[in-house]
């Protein structure tokens, strides 16, 4: 079955992922990336377009389906090693998230439903993952 993720990170860090093929979570830890399987769809919501930033993007900023592999470590310098997981991005424009408010279902349950951002990575629904990528301009088709 697959299933539909949220991802949230800086445009910046999610420009650097999809140039590179991959997707990052969590500032690199692996649980939440296990949770994510082959074939799922994933789209990344940005709330700056630079980490630390205040400038107040919030938007998608890419959408794709994840690869065959298991998650694995990057090597980067000053002994950060973040864990990855490959993803099949989709050609897609940058979609601000406030039109779709109150259209989305994760933003229709809850009065604070920008509390789930926070955690990194949640689930969402199939409608809601179709919306966003009709927002985007994206046919969820890899390119």
């Amino acid at each position: 079955m697959t299933r539909n993720w949220v991802a949230v990170a800086s445009a910046e860090h999610v420009r650097i992922g999809r140039g590179n093929g991959f997707m990052q979570v969590c500032h690199g830890k692996a649980a939440p990336l296990r949770r994510v399987q082959p074939g799922d769809r994933v789209v990344y919501y940005s709330p700056t377009g630079a980490f630390g930033g205040r400038d107040g993007l919030q938007s998608f900023t890419a959408i794709g389906v994840v690869d065959d592999h298991a998650p694995y470590q990057a090597d980067m310098d000053g002994g950060f090693s973040p864990f990855r997981r490959d993803v099949n991005w989709c050609a897609a424009r940058e979609a601000p998230i406030k039109p779709l408010v109150g259209r989305l279902e994760f933003t229709t349950a809850k009065r604070n439903w920008g509390f789930q951002l926070r955690f990194g990575l949640f689930e969402i629904s199939g409608d809601d993952m179709a919306m966003i990528a009709e927002a985007m301009g994206a046919s969820l088709t890899p390119r």
